[in-house]
């Protein structure tokens, strides 16, 4: 990151602070919950995220012989998914094998996924989402589930999504939303507010950092804003699925 990029401003939580601040406060929370990580996600969604991420693995459909890069890829759920698809249709079908690559910016994280265990087709490395160490048309799909939204630059990522993605590749967002019917928006934030940073000073030991989680999903741009984000890095015929009435949304897209 540049002297002037760390000048910018970015969100954490409700608060703006310098780009580069945001970084260095972002590692710090993953640094806090890794350990915990996993077991957080079941308890704050009553294990509702299982479903999401099943359904973002169905829609990105890994290959045999493709490589997918699974961005903010953390303890390797998704990359998990994507590896026993690609096996699964590699027996059916042939090919060679897939390669999943696990890029996460915070070591802490990939080191609790490298000690969960992975697939014969996992790699794993640290790196940065906004500048990640890939040439350009590298991969044949990206995938970023419940991260982007820690990004300092979140259009910057974009770019990199698409920089690094072959001609004909697909992009795949998986995040949480903005619901689409009040009694649900209702719902979702007395859970939220009230429940999740509890949760977290109970099992996390850590307050703050999921008071941190919930507060940067209400400043994360809707559904039809990201959209836009999304189309403005240069990705086609992007689509969005809500997953439980807009609590989460499937954005994905291609790079023709």
């Amino acid at each position: 990151m540049t002297e002037a990029d760390a000048q910018k401003t970015s969100s954490f939580g409700f608060r703006d602070v310098e780009a580069g601040e945001k970084v260095r406060l972002v590692r710090g929370v993953f640094d806090r919950v890794a350990s915990r990580y996993d077991l957080m996600n079941d308890l704050m969604s009553g294990g509702v995220h299982r479903l999401w991420k099943d359904a973002a693995a169905a829609r990105l459909n890994p290959r045999p012989g493709e490589t997918i890069l699974d961005v903010a890829g953390g303890t390797g759920d998704m990359a998990r998914r994507y590896a026993r698809m690609a096996r699964r249709a590699q027996e059916r079908t042939g090919g060679a094998d897939a390669r999943v690559v696990v890029l996460d910016y915070n070591a802490e994280m990939i080191a609790a996924g490298v000690e969960k265990g992975g697939e014969p087709e996992m790699v794993w490395t640290v790196g940065d989402a906004m500048a990640m160490p890939l040439p350009d048309a590298a991969v044949d799909a990206y995938s970023i589930s419940f991260g982007i939204r820690n990004v300092a630059d979140v259009q910057a990522a974009l770019h990199e999504a698409r920089r690094v993605l072959k001609p004909g590749g697909r992009f795949l967002c998986l995040e949480f939303s903005r619901p689409v019917a009040a009694p649900i928006r209702a719902a979702y934030d007395a859970w939220s507010f009230n429940a999740i940073p509890r949760i977290g000073e109970w099992v996390a030991k850590d307050r703050d950092s999921y008071q941190y989680l919930v507060e940067s999903i209400r400043r994360f741009p809707d559904q039809a804003t990201f959209k836009a984000m999304i189309e403005a890095a240069g990705f086609r015929n992007v689509t969005v699925t809500n997953l439980t009435g807009g609590v989460a949304a499937l954005h994905h897209g291609w790079a023709i």
